[in-house]
């Protein structure tokens, strides 16, 4: 309809410290434009034949629309990552807020053994999963312990207060303590809910302090197995991380809480090709950023869309990212 305005929207071409100079369409303008594109897209998709197999890879199994709305859906979280920014911004919850949860029978620091052995790893061949997700293969892992659930704000503010470490971001002191200030406003932090807005460098200064480590990505993965999405704190539909569920329905198959849902959980791994990549459908997606640069995170946020999310994403971010949705639990060795 515009082809001149691909150009603009290209994020490969344009770094994020100059977007803001673009002349990208605004206001009415660029509302009535997408409510265009929105009507041709939706005339596309009532003749497209999404079951039968194509030549073309990107179309099989209709996975260039999956990804397409699953990218959509992904940049939901990043603007919500903007509009807790913004003073004065009240977020438009629709629906029920899900109430808040009463205790939660965890024991502070409480961790779990995850047997070791082979554990399958990635996104099996069918259905749809990013290139970075495949292709599914074994690794050995040992045994190790992972903390039951991720570490809390009171956990936090207790660390804060031993050794006088940068609190997270949003984090301000009022009279009664520690308070968040996103979205324009001054609410207190639940003791028990998970922290948010922790970089790499905190999350591991937390863990050395108390005699563990990050886990890996591929530890992280094996603990999550079973859980389940549909039970998790996803969607924006709290618009804050809420303390765990005491549904057990809403586990792992290890017992391990709230693996999906409400933080990012930050990895020791580094974001790297798995054995036999492909890039597919473009180097873009995944290739250009592989390296010592970038930090995995696993299991969604709940600014994230419950479709997008899966026990085999894999998000990656720059170690000093704090205005994500990040949070971290803590694992260590077996003795």
């Amino acid at each position: 309809m515009d082809g001149e305005l691909g150009k603009f929207y290209d994020a490969i071409e344009n770094p994020r410290a100059s977007r803001n100079e673009l002349p990208i369409l605004r206001g009415e303008e660029l509302r009535t434009y997408m409510r265009e594109v929105r009507e041709r897209t939706l005339e596309v998709l009532e003749n497209a034949d999404v079951e039968n197999d194509a030549e073309d890879p990107r179309m099989r199994d209709g996975f260039v629309y999956e990804m397409l709305i699953a990218h959509e859906h992904q940049h939901n979280e990043t603007m919500l990552q903007l509009l807790q920014m913004v003073d004065g911004y009240v977020p438009p919850v629709l629906g029920d807020v899900p109430a808040a949860r009463g205790e939660t029978g965890l024991v502070p620091g409480e961790m779990l053994l995850i047997p070791g052995g082979l554990c399958r790893i990635g996104a099996p061949a069918g259905g749809f999963a990013y290139d970075n997700e495949r292709p599914q293969h074994e690794v050995e892992l040992a045994d190790f312990f992972i903390d039951r659930a991720a570490v809390t704000n009171g956990e936090f503010a207790e660390f804060v207060a031993e050794t006088g470490a940068e609190p997270p971001l949003y984090w301000a002191r009022d009279d009664d303590g520690w308070v968040s200030t996103t979205f324009g406003r001054r609410a207190p932090l639940d003791p028990a809910a998970p922290v948010v807005h922790v970089d790499h460098t905190q999350a591991t200064a937390f863990a050395a302090h108390a005699g563990k480590r990050l886990p890996t990505e591929l530890e992280w993965e094996m603990a999550a197995g079973g859980a389940d999405p549909e039970l998790a704190n996803l969607d924006h539909e709290s618009f804050e991380p809420l303390r765990p569920s005491d549904d057990p329905r809403a586990e792992s198959t290890w017992d391990a809480r709230a693996m999906l849902g409400d933080v990012w959980e930050w990895t020791s791994s580094d974001f790297e090709a798995y054995p036999g990549f492909e890039p597919f459908p473009y180097p873009e997606y995944s290739e250009v950023f592989y390296g010592d640069g970038y930090k995995v995170l696993r299991g969604g946020s709940w600014a994230t869309r419950r479709n997008v999310v899966r026990t085999t994403f894999r998000n990656w971010d720059l170690a000093e990212r704090r205005q994500i949705f990040a949070g971290f639990r803590c694992a260590r060795d077996a003795e």
